[in-house]
């Protein structure tokens, strides 16, 4: 699924229950974690929840990652895995993802600790998108 698609299939759900729903299911789509990354180096600091991304670089592209313990935190990851596919690194380091997030009004229906997480998952990508330049 592309982010253009993402949003309006988001944008058609009528309340934030059928929302939550839909974020847990794309996080259950999530790729498996390879156990190989499961290691402090891909951990990621800041969340409450454990949070592993790992990226790994293919043609000027990443091929992305994510796991957590949490549900709904792995639905946020697929989230931003859908917002940076196909992007281009420089790109990755350099898109507004805060702005697509406001778009999506998560910052009202998520706690700030949350929130919070989520930031520290997008430095997370941003920097180890960096390490490939």
């Amino acid at each position: 699924m592309d982010k253009n698609k993402f949003i309006k299939n988001f944008s058609y759900l009528s309340n934030w229950e059928e929302k939550y729903l839909y974020i847990i299911e794309l996080g259950k789509r999530l790729a498996p974690f390879p156990d190989r990354f499961k290691k402090s180096e891909y951990l990621v600091p800041g969340c409450q929840n454990l949070v592993w991304i790992a990226l790994l670089y293919n043609k000027n592209h990443l091929k992305f990652y994510g796991d957590s313990n949490s549900i709904i935190v792995k639905g946020l990851i697929a989230i931003l895995f859908i917002f940076y596919q196909n992007l281009k690194i420089s790109e990755i380091i350099t898109c507004n993802t805060y702005l697509d997030l406001k778009n999506l009004c998560l910052s009202e229906h998520l706690t700030p600790s949350r929130m919070q997480g989520l930031g520290a998952i997008i430095s997370f990508i941003k920097k180890s998108a960096r390490s490939f330049l």
